[in-house]
């Protein structure tokens, strides 16, 4: 290997250990929040385990916390992880196909928007599957491992909500969601204001939906028609 592959590969490395324990952190916020919706410690670990998508889950935890049905939360967490799907389609030229069935699906584990961005920021293949893999690995036993100890800590407590702790779920989705809002160099100013238009516009709907629909499904609307405005195609201005 030459110093030049090494270095990218230590790069991506580090990057990927980097996120993976900034970002893994907050499944302490996702335990607790998940048994102040009602969900018990084995619950809670299980959907780290298995659902490992962060928004997804605090969703589901937020649609059960106010009082929605399971098929509502259940239905908008697959909703908001659907696009992790599309970020398969890009990693699977990047990563390279596999005739492995089990690497195959450890690997489909762990397409998130973590290990994505990473994988997407390396200048190689081989560094871009050093850092999807380390990104995952790192964040999925951080992520499992912090969900288990805030999970645990919250059922010791008589009454979570004294804490405040019903107000962790939200804003630490709205934590993860505040930099993909903000924009960064590689995104464009068009791109960064579609985003902000999107997410406005999908708040609006959820709010004037809240209080004539079930808890749930004003979440589902919201992102029913930023879904809509995402995949409608635009049209060139006439010259």
């Amino acid at each position: 290997m030459h110093d030049t592959e090494r270095r990218q590969r230590t790069a991506a490395i580090r990057d990927g250990i980097g996120v993976g324990l900034a970002v893994g952190v907050s499944g302490v916020a996702f335990g607790a929040a998940a048994i102040t919706a009602g969900l018990t410690v084995a619950q809670a670990c299980a959907l780290s385990l298995f659902a490992f998508t962060g928004a997804s889950q605090f969703a589901l935890a937020g649609v059960v916390a106010a009082g929605g049905g399971l098929l509502a939360g259940t239905a908008g967490a697959l909703l908001l992880g659907a696009r992790n799907s599309f970020y398969g389609l890009r990693l699977a030229l990047v990563l390279g196909a596999s005739r492995q069935p089990l690497r195959t699906l450890v690997t489909a584990q762990g397409v998130i928007d973590e290990s994505s961005a990473v994988a997407f920021a390396q200048p190689t293949p081989a560094a871009a599957r050093a850092g999807f893999y380390t990104t995952f690995g790192t964040l999925y036993l951080t992520w499992n491992l912090t969900t288990a100890l805030g999970a645990f800590g919250a059922s010791q407590v008589s009454d979570p909500a004294v804490f405040g702790l019903d107000a962790v779920g939200p804003a630490t989705f709205l934590a993860l969601l505040w930099p993909r809002l903000r924009g960064d160099a590689d995104t464009p100013p068009p791109e960064t204001a579609q985003l902000r238009m999107i997410a406005g516009g999908g708040a609006a709907v959820a709010l004037l939906a809240t209080p004539f629909a079930a808890p749930g499904v004003p979440v589902l609307l919201a992102a029913g028609a930023a879904l809509v405005v995402m995949l409608t195609p635009e049209r060139s201005a006439p010259e």
